[in-house]
């Protein structure tokens, strides 16, 4: 298999103190699409002066995970497509592997590494693994499985590698996992900022929004009500108590989670946003 059969899309915001690990772990040989989720001139300069095979284009804002990775699939021209995080790290032998594994997959939809799932799958003597789910940190598209409908851009942040899952499955494809692929995924944020607060409100907001968003796609709305009214009562009841005992951060945090999941609920979209620095 040619290198001019995959393309790497990678989204960013706010990523300069991940990005470089990531690029660096990519062989030259294979076409890069940086979707930046915002207006940084700079940051897209330095990157495509310094990367001769990367393309990083500039959204103009901050539009999400979902909808600024459909911005980057679409433009892939390849056959086969990988949706990484910037905080994750190719091994050596990363894309080698994954050729070898699309040759003898012909019906593959998506696939994903073996390591840092959110389950200890075991493969025993078996090379693949067929899952319900990937983590999104690393996902590989079969590119013309689907005829350019990929992430629901309702979601903003949070679920919506689950739901691209659900989706696969409910049209009869099939993902796996692959025992020989190995990405790394170094963890904590890949956004850097001094505003640690307004990133953990942002968190709280979306991560309630979608919750209850994705529980009514797929389950309607008053199983989905039933689902998530423990937390709506725990983020009331705790949002109560930090305002008395005068917690402000606290305070400020479960407001969030209480107005993500009532604007969910209520129908609006998922227009929260933070302000980093």
């Amino acid at each position: 298999m040619e290198s001019n059969e995959l393309t790497i899309v990678i989204v960013t915001f706010k990523s300069e103190g991940k990005i470089f690990t990531c690029l660096d772990s990519i062989p030259g040989n294979l076409k890069v699409i940086i979707v930046e989720n915002s207006n940084n001139f700079k940051f897209k300069e330095k990157i495509e002066k310094k990367y001769q095979n990367v393309t990083c284009i500039l959204s103009g804002e901050n539009k999400g995970y979902a909808s600024a990775n459909n911005i980057g699939l679409n433009r892939v021209q390849t056959k086969f497509a990988l949706v990484l995080n910037p905080d994750a790290v190719l091994r050596k032998e990363t894309i080698k592997n994954f050729y070898q594994s699309s040759n003898n997959l012909k019906d593959f939809w998506l696939l994903g590494p073996s390591n840092n799932q959110s389950q200890n799958y075991f493969f025993n003597k078996n090379e693949f693994l067929e899952v319900n789910d990937l983590k999104g940190f690393a996902i590989f598209f079969n590119v013309e499985k689907f005829n350019r409908e990929f992430f629901d851009e309702n979601f903003f942040l949070y679920f919506e590698e689950i739901d691209l899952c659900k989706m696969v499955k409910k049209k009869g494809g099939k993902i796996y996992l692959c025992k020989n692929i190995l990405i790394d995924h170094l963890g904590a944020s890949s956004v850097a900022t001094n505003n640690e607060l307004n990133l953990e409100k942002n968190r709280n907001w979306h991560w309630m929004w979608s919750t209850f968003y994705f529980h009514k796609k797929h389950k309607g709305f008053m199983v989905s009500l039933i689902l998530i009214f423990p937390k709506l009562l725990s983020s009331f009841v705790k949002f109560i108590f930090y305002q008395m005992i005068q917690n402000k951060e606290k305070k400020d945090i479960y407001l969030c989670r209480l107005s993500g999941l009532f604007n969910s609920i209520i129908g609006k979209k998922s227009w929260y946003r933070p302000t980093l620095h």
